[in-house]
């Protein structure tokens, strides 16, 4: 059998981390790439086949997808968009320049990735578009407005391009993780100092008694969060089942929040995440 190839992004911690590792160890020629060249350097170092893919650069995802098609002879049969960030802050708070850069990553880049390797998964006849949204993706949680606002996009992308290939042999999926163990958290926050003026906010004093002690000092894990390996499980399914699911939830809060869309009146789902 000829080894299965996949091209996975933001691997330098967390979901890409564990699931380049997992699928490294399960027979996949797993191309995992960072931001970072250190964090490269470091993934090559414990065997895997890593180099540079940053979002918000086109000509670094153009040789990104180059060496991949260079190290497979011109094949590749998975994607799984994963890199992303938060700029955790009020939306009345929120610069549209900030939106304009977090866009850039968490949705354009997804996008433009996607759109280079789509010819070559239609000449060959075959292949998986994986895309890692976020229980945030379809309700929203207040002081996250700007990767709320990625995710919901991105939702609705990912469908739309699902419909539109659905009579081609070409797989476009939805993994929809709740709290997982990464470095997301402390990762938004050089975004949130960058942007967010916090302090002449109308909002200071909910930001004192919320976000600020959830970004600076409490370091514990949040509650039902999961190991990233919860992910990979999932993604194991996505990409190696014969029919695979449009979507998978991982996370307990992931299927209550999905049930409680369906059958809540919105006001009433209001109130419930207000208590979050």
């Amino acid at each position: 059998m000829t080894q299965k190839s996949i091209l996975i992004t933001g691997c330098s911690s967390g979901i890409g981390y564990d699931a380049a590792k997992t699928l490294h160890a399960r027979g996949w020629q797993v191309f995992a790439t960072c931001r970072n060249p250190d964090d490269c350097a470091r993934l090559q170092d414990e065997g895997l086949e890593s180099f540079v893919l940053d979002y918000t650069d086109h000509a670094s995802i153009e040789v990104a997808v180059a060496e991949c098609l260079k190290r497979t002879g011109g094949t590749l049969d998975a994607l799984f968009n994963n890199g992303a960030y938060g700029v955790p802050g009020a939306v009345e708070d929120l610069p549209t320049d900030a939106l304009r850069a977090i866009f850039e990553t968490n949705l354009f880049g997804y996008h433009e990735l996607s759109r280079q390797v789509l010819p070559v998964m239609r000449a060959q006849g075959h292949g998986r578009i994986l895309n890692c949204s976020s229980v945030l993706g379809f309700v929203a949680l207040k002081w996250r407005g700007a990767y709320n606002a990625t995710k919901f996009a991105m939702e609705g992308l990912t469908d739309t391009l699902r419909i539109e290939l659905r009579d081609t042999p070409i797989e476009v999926i939805l993994i929809e993780p709740g709290p997982v163990t990464s470095k997301i958290r402390s990762n938004s926050i050089p975004h949130f100092e960058k942007w967010i003026d916090w302090e002449a906010s109308p909002l200071r004093e909910k930001y004192e008694e919320t976000l600020i002690k959830r970004l600076y000092e409490d370091r514990g894990p949040d509650a039902f969060e999961l190991p990233a390996s919860a992910v990979s499980a999932k993604l194991i399914h996505a990409l190696e089942s014969s029919r695979p699911k449009p979507r998978y939830f991982v996370t307990t809060p992931t299927y209550v929040m999905g049930a409680l869309r369906r059958l809540l009146p919105t006001r009433a789902l209001d109130w419930i995440i207000a208590k979050v």
